[in-house]
């Protein structure tokens, strides 16, 4: 079977899409995969702009969200069919679509909002889609996050070594896996990722720069002890798992706060940006050490900050030596890559009528059947 994963995070700078071949082995255990491609497809500017619009509640309109629905499946479909291009496969030859959506709105422990028309989608391929993967983790009582546990927890659990997963896109998320003991594992959102670091560039630069690529804004800077400390005063660190969070707690406005703060102190606009990067760094590490019943010995990363060498400079200082930290492309995965491919996971299992979340993770009362799935016009031969 051949699904499409598709994802794009509270980064809102694209999206990841992978197409990824399974073969069943035995009907309860790991299928195996092979990555076929992986592609990166940026937001046009004005898309992005109005996704962010969307995500603020103070500009967040009805009206502006439902055309920003289609606007997005049918930005999703073309991002498919480049995908599918590149690979050199038509859409016949895939059997299913596992798109995670664009988040909008999430509310721990009642509600969350993934927005980009799965209906869209399936008409403009052909292909069967499956989307919404988080509402049903919520509607029995969990989180809806973290997502990727799942997927975290078939393919990394070592034999004989403690290790954390540690995704860091815009939020930084964290699965705990314990040697030889899945059963075991956890997971939660530590605080924000890249979010904060991205914001404080943006502003450092007066839009010019989206991003801090390879960290070197941060590393020139000198991280201010003051504004670091009162960003580690932020009540969701001290939060026990389960626990997610988003743009809501560390969006523009939180950002645009904290930097008020630090022009109030004649703070460097470097300065500020390798304090975003230390508190990311700094929070995660914290987060070990307050939840985690044991330091793991490795630490995976994933995501847009595995391209950071300053984040990880700064991540593995702020853990005990000895500690490995590596990036996920050491195991043949590209950084960027890994929710994109955990959503093709997700819909495999939904196809294969598996559960596919982690209680332990997102706080939800019992596992279950992930996703909504709009036929496509390959219904009848998905296999």
């Amino acid at each position: 079977m051949i699904v499409l994963g598709m994802m794009s995070g509270t980064s809102a700078d694209g999206i990841e899409a992978v197409l990824v071949e399974f073969t069943a082995v035995q009907e309860q255990s790991a299928p195996q995969w092979k990555l076929l491609k992986h592609s990166s497809i940026p937001f046009e500017p004005a898309l992005r702009q109005e996704i962010l619009a969307c995500v603020r509640a103070d500009t967040g309109t009805v009206d502006r969200i439902c055309a920003l629905n289609f606007n997005l499946g049918e930005t999703y479909a073309d991002a498919a069919w480049q995908t599918l291009r590149a690979a050199g496969l038509e859409a016949a030859q895939v059997d299913l679509i596992g798109n995670h959506g664009q988040t909008v709105w999430h509310i721990p422990k009642h509600s969350t909002l993934q927005i980009g028309s799965p209906a869209v989608i399936a008409e403009r391929t052909g292909i069967t889609t499956i989307s919404n993967f988080r509402a049903r983790d919520v509607a029995a009582g969990g989180h809806g996050a973290p997502m990727v546990a799942f997927f975290d927890v078939l393919f990394f659990t070592h034999p004989t070594i403690n290790r954390a997963c540690q995704n860091i896109g815009g939020i930084a998320n964290v699965t705990y896996l314990p040697a030889n003991a899945p059963h075991n594992s956890f997971a939660f959102d530590s605080g924000p990722g890249n979010m904060l670091i991205d914001d404080s560039v943006k502003r450092a630069t007066n839009g010019a720069l989206e991003f801090d690529a390879d960290g070197l804004i941060a590393a020139r800077g000198r991280v201010d002890e003051i504004l670091l400390a009162e960003l580690l005063m932020h009540p969701f660190l001290k939060q026990a798992p389960p626990k997610t969070t988003g743009r809501e707690m560390f969006g523009a406005p939180y950002g645009e706060q904290m930097w008020h703060f630090a022009e109030a102190r004649r703070v460097a606009p470097e300065a500020v940006v390798a304090t975003m990067t230390m508190f990311t760094a700094q929070s995660i590490a914290d987060s070990y050490r307050a939840f985690l019943p044991d330091m793991p010995a490795e630490v995976i990363v994933s995501g847009g900050g595995a391209k950071n060498p300053t984040l990880l400079k700064m991540l593995a200082a702020q853990l005990p030596a000895g500690t490995r930290v590596t990036t996920i492309d050491a195991f043949g995965i590209p950084p960027a890559s890994k929710e994109a491919l955990a959503f093709a996971v997700l819909a495999y299992e939904t196809w294969r009528g598996r559960v596919s979340n982690v209680p332990a993770a997102t706080g939800a009362r019992h596992p279950v059947i992930q996703g909504d799935i709009t036929p496509g016009r390959n219904w009848k031969s998905a296999h």
